[in-house]
């Protein structure tokens, strides 16, 4: 009789399978489909245009723009979410008065709305908001953060890693209480101080969890959306001169005379891009691990 069940396992992930192939691998095979394609939102009739997409991408300015906002973007918030998360993990690991309350501190803006974060740094960094008001009641100029390329893209950094430091600051005291105590209190025996402890010990301990957090923090900066859509009101800045990749795809594929084919394109670039920093910290880590 149980031989006659060998769909059973097969009914317990089908549930899971059906999410998988409905909801992640059709639309990544139509995505592809669809970079050959001059389709629209509305449907309709698309007509085979072979590799005319790929050939327009490359030779659009607005393109290679965002391109290089996301990859600014991908360079500063890479090193400061691997760094700083661990050194606040390590600091609020430490059995003190209040330490508690601290560890609330830090996660509580990753449960916060990404669209009530970025209103709040709205209203601070706006020409009239905080900052600028105060600012100016000390008599100086106003600073354009949201109307300066550079520093809107700055800004919308900030706002990144301030989100991000409490999400993977968990991940990292996760790893830390896989880093043995003895081994510590043996480099404190042989007179390491606490720096040296830092490098010796703790990072090694958690070399595999700042691969990791390496890649989510790359695939998260390439994506970018929230925070540059919500401080420029959704315009990509002056001139759309701070759009990302991805807010290039949704303002292409948006509307009633939408490209999706042309925003499907430029979704295999991000792909590709994403795809690069990804391997190259895997490639790293195994080389580290040999």
């Amino acid at each position: 009789m149980r031989a006659n069940r060998w769909f059973t396992p097969w009914l317990l992930v089908l549930p899971a399978l059906v999410w998988l192939v409905g909801f992640s691998l059709w639309p990544s095979i139509n995505t592809v489909r669809l970079s050959f394609t001059n389709a629209s939102p509305l449907g309709g009739v698309s007509q085979w245009v072979g590799l005319a997409n790929f050939r327009t991408l490359l030779a659009d300015p607005q393109v290679w723009e965002a391109l290089l906002n996301s990859v600014i973007y991908m360079a500063i918030c890479l090193p400061l979410l691997t760094v700083l998360p661990l050194l606040i993990a390590v600091l609020v690991q430490q059995k003190l008065p209040g330490i508690a309350f601290f560890r609330t501190a830090y996660y509580t803006p990753v449960i916060a709305s990404a669209v009530v974060v970025g209103l709040i740094w709205t209203w601070i960094l706006d020409d009239r908001g905080v900052i600028n008001e105060i600012v100016k009641a000390l008599g100086g100029a106003g600073i354009p953060f949201l109307t300066d390329r550079w520093l809107l893209l700055i800004s919308a950094i900030s706002l990144t890693v301030w989100k991000g430091l409490g999400y993977y600051m968990i991940i990292f005291l996760a790893a830390l209480g896989n880093v043995g105590k003895d081994l510590h209190e043996a480099a404190a025996l042989d007179g390491a101080g606490a720096v040296r402890r830092f490098w010796s010990v703790t990072m090694p301990g958690v070399r595999g969890t700042m691969t990791l957090v390496g890649i989510l923090v790359c695939v998260s900066a390439l994506r970018v959306f929230s925070e540059l859509y919500i401080l420029t009101n959704g315009t990509g800045g002056p001139g759309g001169q701070d759009n990302s990749l991805v807010m290039l795809i949704q303002q292409y594929a948006r509307g009633f005379t939408g490209n999706l084919g042309y925003a499907s394109a430029l979704s295999l670039l991000l792909f590709v891009v994403t795809l690069i920093p990804m391997l190259a910290l895997a490639r790293m880590n195994s080389k580290a691990d040999k």
